[in-house]
């Protein structure tokens, strides 16, 4: 939940309550059109952009977690921000539990956006539904990214380390929470934390139960981050991905633990930077002619 939790555990208990109660209103609102541009929100919409980067959260996250990228990035590069459903503006309607109808819903809405190069960032789970969807354009001859970069989520083929988590008791949840620094004030919140929970519930629910089917490497350079402290993701999880990477990867490893989006940003932006600056070539292509390609670089 990351930021998002943190905003809320700043805020004083009437506010909170305020919080709360527009989340229950929101309950039962009626789904948009799948191909609405609501599933990607544009904080500055730029027609003349030379290039877009979709951006995709990690399990309970929403657009919000990219608010600020617009700032920090190159000024002819427009950013996309995920917006899933049952998170933010779309709180009201049921989140996805599989991967499958997931990236079949965001195909059919990032169509008509896909009309300059562009390239994808995940972090986490928003990881995982790049890369899914990354192969499902090129199963149905769509354009192609530049790129992919991906942080924080071990290579898809490999097995998970862990319990599934998604159907166990509310408590169990917040232990999960908990480890990965939600505040104290937000988990003993007992009416927040059943406001959000669903939500996040179903963003487990949909990680612990992909399925990886085997496919060629993509046919474009990967990037890879991770946090030097990461105790759910190992070196060896994201070395991984090499196995997807037919025209090259590059590692970069970034201080700080699972949510480094946050706490390293500055330096994750820079790299991603970076490699945005290098883009500049017609859509489907590899962008980046990266001499360093399988070297692993740091940040740290």
């Amino acid at each position: 939940m990351g930021a998002l939790t943190q905003r809320i555990a700043e805020l004083p208990a009437e506010k909170q309550a305020a919080l709360l109660q527009r989340l229950q209103r929101r309950r039962g609102v009626a789904p948009p059109d799948a191909a609405s541009d609501r599933w990607f929100f544009r904080r500055r919409p730029d027609p003349q952009a030379r290039m877009r980067l979709f951006c995709f959260p990690y399990a309970g996250g929403g657009a919000g977690v990219f608010r600020t990228w617009t700032d920090e990035l190159p000024p002819d590069v427009e950013v996309l921000a995920a917006q899933l459903p049952g998170r933010e503006a779309r709180v009201g309607e049921k989140p996805f539990t599989r991967i499958g109808p997931l990236v079949d819903a965001l195909a059919t809405a990032i169509r008509p956006h896909l009309d300059r190069p562009f390239m994808f960032f995940g972090h986490s789970m928003g990881a995982l539904v790049a890369f899914e969807l990354a192969r499902h354009l090129r199963r149905e001859h769509l354009p192609q990214p530049d790129r992919l970069m991906l942080a924080a989520y071990r290579a898809p083929q490999l097995p998970n380390p862990n319990i599934k988590i998604y159907h166990l008791p509310d408590e169990v949840l917040k232990v999960v929470l908990q480890t990965d620094g939600t505040p104290q004030r937000i988990l003993q919140n007992d009416e927040l934390m059943r406001a959000m929970l669903p939500t996040l519930r179903a963003d487990f629910e949909l990680c612990d139960t992909y399925e990886y089917r085997e496919e060629p490497p993509l046919d474009y350079p990967l990037s890879i981050f991770g946090g030097t402290e990461d105790v759910r993701i190992s070196a060896g999880d994201l070395d991984g991905w090499r196995a997807h990477a037919g025209a090259g990867c590059t590692f970069t490893r970034v201080p700080g633990g699972h949510f480094f989006v946050h706490s390293a940003q500055d330096l994750l932006l820079a790299a991603i930077a970076e490699v945005l600056d290098g883009g500049r070539s017609a859509p489907g292509r590899p962008a980046v002619h990266d001499p360093t390609a399988d070297k692993e670089t740091s940040n740290a």
